[in-house]
């Protein structure tokens, strides 16, 4: 990924999947069409429906998926590769420490990947929750880094980026969430990290600890899992969008045998 483009996790309750073939078509456009707004979808609806009259039938699935693609830049092959390698690193670290379905992946947005995800809400709050979203945020630079030798800064330059929320996760565990190296017990919190960091560079030091620490353990499940991580990289370069059933298969089926 380049510096203006960046790998976003966007955070969706459980909700129960039906098996009709209406809603797997609902859910395959609902993937491919992750980053746009409401407003561009209505639109490319619009026009392939006015394609679909023009040509005396009914509109059509590839009508839409059409529109969606070409409202988009091609991704050019070696940058789909990276996005194809961080998404799916995202998404195996996901499901390997159980954090929630996979609900999707995207690499076709023009702005880097997505990847669409759910949470257990029974196990959010915990030091071993966050040490876990720690890992899972830090999985696409760890996947980066394991296939490709070097990292992009794909996964960080914005406010929103894997990067700067596993920062902000870190700070808060060593300040205000009780779960600190130092003074643990008292609730320190502080709107801008960075001025923190300034002042304080054995706290900077702490959290970049917990970073290093959730990177190396994101690296060592690649690893463990890494025909899996293979074999769902290659399909999404593949598909380039891939609904929660395509991604759960390929993920299930790489689950070590008990």
């Amino acid at each position: 990924m380049t510096a203006t483009q960046n790998s976003n996790t966007t955070e969706t309750p459980a909700a129960t999947q039906q098996s009709n073939p209406v809603d797997a078509i609902l859910r395959r456009l609902a993937t491919r069409a992750m980053g746009l707004t409401g407003a561009d979808i209505e639109r490319i609806v619009r026009e392939a429906r006015l394609k679909a009259r023009r040509g005396k039938r009914a509109i059509q699935y590839e009508d839409i998926e059409d529109g969606i693609r070409g409202d988009r830049p091609p991704v050019p092959y070696n940058l789909r590769w990276r996005f194809a390698f961080h998404e799916a690193g995202h998404a195996v670290v996901h499901h390997a420490l159980d954090l929630g379905p996979v609900r999707g992946l995207n690499i076709d947005t023009g702005q880097g990947g997505y990847n669409l995800v759910g949470f257990h809400i029974w196990a959010t709050d915990t030091r071993d929750w966050y040490e876990n979203m720690l890992t899972m945020l830090m999985a696409g630079r760890a996947a980066e880094q394991l296939m490709l030798k070097r990292v992009s800064a794909g996964s960080g330059g914005a406010d929103d980026s894997d990067l700067a929320r596993a920062t902000r996760m870190a700070f808060d565990m060593e300040r205000t969430l009780g779960f600190g190296a130092e003074h643990p017990l008292l609730y320190r919190p502080h709107r801008d990290p960075d001025e923190v960091f300034g002042r304080e560079p054995e706290l900077a030091a702490r959290v970049h600890g917990r970073l290093e620490a959730a990177l190396d353990r994101a690296a060592a499940i690649l690893r463990r899992r890494r025909p899996t991580f293979h074999a769902l990289a290659k399909a999404l370069f593949n598909a380039q969008a891939m609904d929660e059933a395509a991604v759960l298969q390929i993920l299930t089926d790489g689950d070590p045998t008990l």
